[in-house]
């Protein structure tokens, strides 16, 4: 069948994702990791929309050509992505063999989460099961910018963030226009030309990594303590 049969606006939005996640690599591959952050932040900006634009649209799916193509383009642009970025900047800093074994976890955690997501997807819409991978951009990419960035650290973070990706974690998920829009404001403002060595200037991706890091580790906690606290009573 004609490729067109199959395609609608939202996979071309899709298609920008995996784009400016292949502009990230090449970015990192020459050592710009100020436009490789940015452009995996653009990335995001990119795959919030094909979904909000494919819901708009009414579009009916019946074949999952579209969930296909969001999947391989976030494999792209929040699994190879990262991974080569955090590779090739811990390699820079000193780190060696650590920095490989955590970007191959990034590139698998990031494939079973996609996997497991297709599968599931229907049975768990008002929650996400395991983070979210568009969170290894958030995260990675505003921790670079912020001006705070360590190396050693990221690798800690971004292990962390791979675990709780194929984790049973159930994280909220954000939908509408005014989310999506308060969203797309700050990861524009992070976008904007800034100095990332200032520590004033760059109060965006300062910001952007905080909300991140609130939203990765307080949902977890939250979850054992519901669960705690309804198994409770039931002890003997």
């Amino acid at each position: 069948m004609n490729i067109k049969s199959f395609t609608s606006i939202a996979d071309i939005v899709s298609i920008a994702n995996a784009s400016s996640g292949f502009l990230a690599i090449i970015m990192v591959t020459t050592g710009n990791f100020v436009l490789a952050a940015k452009l995996m932040l653009l990335a995001v900006i990119f795959d919030a929309l094909d979904g909000w634009v494919a819901r708009k649209l009414k579009r009916e799916d019946e074949f999952g050509f579209g969930k296909n193509v969001d999947s391989l383009s976030d494999i792209i642009s929040f699994g190879v992505a990262p991974g080569m970025f955090l590779y090739i900047l811990s390699q820079s800093s000193g780190i060696l063999y650590i920095n490989i074994i955590v970007a191959i976890l990034i590139v698998i955690c990031g494939i079973l989460r996609l996997s497991r997501f297709n599968v599931i997807t229907d049975s768990h819409d008002d929650k996400f099961v395991g983070l979210p991978i568009p969170s290894t951009a958030l995260i990675l990419s505003s921790f670079y910018l912020s001006g705070f960035f360590n190396a050693g650290l990221a690798l800690v973070i971004m292990t962390v963030v791979s675990l709780f990706m194929i984790s049973t974690v159930k994280y909220p998920k954000f939908r509408g226009i005014t989310t999506l829009a308060v969203g797309s404001i700050l990861i524009i403002a992070t976008l904007l030309p800034q100095n990332i060595l200032s520590y004033i200037t760059y109060f965006p991706a300062k910001l952007l990594f905080i909300i991140m890091l609130l939203y990765l580790l307080i949902v977890p906690v939250i979850d054992l303590y519901i669960k705690f606290f309804r198994s409770g009573p039931n002890v003997r």
